[in-house]
């Protein structure tokens, strides 16, 4: 135990003794230290585990107000809340107010879009200008026949998804090949209706996957939605298309727009020809001009230079599916959703 030498027994006895005690006070000791280590260990952890889950549910909610699934309201809401700020503001009559609420119930109710944010007829002013100004482009191809659609106050920020699908589909009701597959859809629908026919052909078994994404509900949200969606909707109406990936690198912003022709300059780089739910029509009307010079053009250009999100999805229209078609279509995406989800 020790070095210390000692002639008699007694007082080496209660020497042992003492080294005896001062042993089992250190281990004591050390056992409550231990036991207090974990302790704090724990109660870090715990608190480490509360601060993540908090952050979690902070992002989780921030994510549900950036796409629109935090239940504050869908189009009608938000409609009546940006026009009661208007009144506030003075920007807008109450008289007027009231009448545009009225227009925006009655539109409402029978699915159709009000037509306010239209403009119509800037392809065909297009080809004129074409025909006689192209004093820098080789070749030009443009789409048939598109109306423009811009957002709204009860859509504004997240619209831009439908609001692409309407430009989309008031061109297809100009081809007699998708009278069939549209008969029951003779006038653009309002955002509201879009939600519905989402939600059914959800119903109908089109990308499980993605309904889960949205709660398998849409209608009286906010909720932006891409290529996915209109492609669903689009085969339920048994109207063949496809999505093609373009990957290109750099930044994250959430927005869509309609191709509707493309420049090949004579230096030959391309140009796509856009429109853009963000354009009002203020400006789209601008293109209507007869004396137009070209500057105009400007809302619809974008050089594939510029392109800079990391990937691109094109929806493209080709075609009317059978019935057939349509069901197999319904049955790989349900297939390919079970791969995904172990």
């Amino acid at each position: 135990m020790c070095s210390l030498t000692c002639t008699n027994i007694q007082i080496l006895e209660e020497h042992v003794d003492l080294h005896l005690e001062e042993n089992s006070f250190l281990e004591g000791g050390n056992m409550r230290d231990l036991e207090l280590a974990q302790q704090l260990q724990t109660e870090e952890d715990k608190q480490q585990r509360s601060e993540e889950e908090k952050q979690e549910r902070e992002e989780f909610k921030k994510l549900q107000r950036q796409y629109g699934l935090d239940n504050s309201g869908g189009y009608k809401q938000q409609f009546l809340k940006n026009m009661e700020r208007e009144v506030d503001r003075g920007r807008m009559q109450p008289f007027e107010y009231h009448k545009r609420k009225a227009d925006m119930m009655e539109s409402l109710a029978f699915g159709i879009d009000d037509g306010k944010t239209k403009t119509s007829g800037i392809i065909e002013a297009l080809c004129k200008y074409y025909q006689n100004e192209n004093k820098d482009v080789r070749h030009v191809w443009l789409s048939a026949g598109v109306d423009h659609f811009h957002s709204s106050l009860g859509d504004r920020g997240w619209g831009c998804g439908y609001r692409n699908f309407q430009m989309l589909l008031s061109s297809l009701l100009q081809n007699s090949l998708y009278n069939d597959c549209l008969r029951d859809t003779a006038a653009i629908p309002s955002i509201p209706k879009i939600q519905s026919m989402i939600e059914d052909a959800w119903r109908e078994g089109f990308d499980p996957h993605g309904a889960s994404h949205f709660n398998n509900r849409l209608h009286g949200s906010k909720a932006w939605i891409g290529a996915c969606e209109i492609y669903s909707l689009l085969t339920s109406l048994r109207i063949k298309c496809q999505i093609i990936d373009f990957h290109k690198p750099t930044g994250p912003t959430g927005h869509s727009r309609t191709v509707v022709g493309i420049e090949q300059k004579k230096n030959k780089t391309l140009c796509l020809l856009l429109f853009d739910p963000g354009c009002p029509s203020q400006e789209m009307q601008k293109l209507l001009e007869q004396n137009s010079d070209g500057t105009s053009l400007k809302l619809l250009r974008k050089y594939v230079g510029s392109l800079k999100e990391k990937q691109y999805q094109i929806v493209a229209v080709d075609g009317v599916l059978s019935l057939e078609e349509k069901a197999a279509c319904c049955h790989a995406s349900q297939v390919l959703t079970s791969e995904k989800i172990p």
